[in-house]
């Protein structure tokens, strides 16, 4: 498989309500309204995304989730619009199909890309899921920023699907609990692994590698192949290792809003 970097999103569902379901700094915002002022029947899904993402996470996702009926918004820190990873677009990373797709793609959705909703105004109840494509944007700032904090500890505490892809579960280090915990240690999860960081040639220069932070904060690290499609899912958290898991991942989350 050829490696590239992903991202994520959120909806919200009346059956989340009733339990947990086994789901850069860019929100894909799919719909964003109260849910008492709503019609339950429809999925109501948002993408966060960081100021620098990658292009296939974020289109896969938000391609199935509209197929599948949700609305989606998108939302990014302070409303930037985001730049994506140049190696999302390099025909000879992703090859030359996939940049065309993804052209079209960004033709067809440019004014939902450039005019984000602002990450500090969402609120994670609000949506049956949230998705976080990835690209290493998040492991520049996603992790640390407030709001995204914020809005995934909201959705946890509120049973929402949270499915964040690759380098996406950065965004999950900037949460915290009433005391000070990691909300999410001794989840069962999965991300862009350390051996995968060091064959796309990025391990050297990273100040510290996800897979391996994600464990020393307390969470049950899994992996599958590296570059093959892997997801793992643990109540309302649904993960996927690398950008092959993207698809994956994002029909997971139609499957457990179904």
């Amino acid at each position: 498989m050829t490696p590239w970097s992903t991202c994520d999103l959120a909806v919200d569902t009346p059956e989340l309500a009733n339990g947990p379901l086994d789901a850069e700094t860019l929100i894909d915002r799919v719909g964003l309204h109260q849910r008492s002022a709503r019609d339950f029947l429809d999925a109501v899904a948002i993408e966060l995304l960081d100021v620098h993402f990658a292009e296939l996470e974020l289109l896969e996702v938000d391609e199935t989730f509209v197929k599948a009926g949700f609305q989606v918004d998108i939302a990014t820190p302070a409303g930037v619009a985001p730049t994506i990873d140049a190696r999302s677009m390099d025909p000879a990373v992703v090859g030359q199909e996939h940049v065309d797709h993804f052209t079209r793609y960004l033709a067809g959705n440019a004014d939902r890309i450039e005019k984000p909703l602002i990450l500090g105004d969402v609120d994670g109840a609000s949506y049956d899921a949230i998705a976080i494509p990835g690209g290493h944007g998040p492991v520049e700032d996603l992790y640390k920023d407030p709001d995204m904090g914020r809005v995934l500890v909201q959705a946890d505490r509120a049973s929402r699907i949270i499915a964040p892809v690759c380098h996406g579960q950065a965004a999950l280090l900037a949460t915290r609990g009433d005391g000070g915990e990691w909300p999410f240690a001794g989840r069962k999860m999965t991300s862009f692994s350390d051996e995968e960081e060091v064959e796309f040639g990025t391990a050297a220069n990273a100040p510290w590698l996800l897979a391996d932070t994600l464990r020393k904060h307390g969470a049950v690290y899994e992996k599958g192949p590296n570059w093959g499609a892997y997801i793992v899912r643990d109540g309302n958290l649904l993960t996927g290792q690398n950008p092959a898991s993207t698809a994956l991942l994002a029909d997971a989350v139609v499957e457990a809003l179904g």
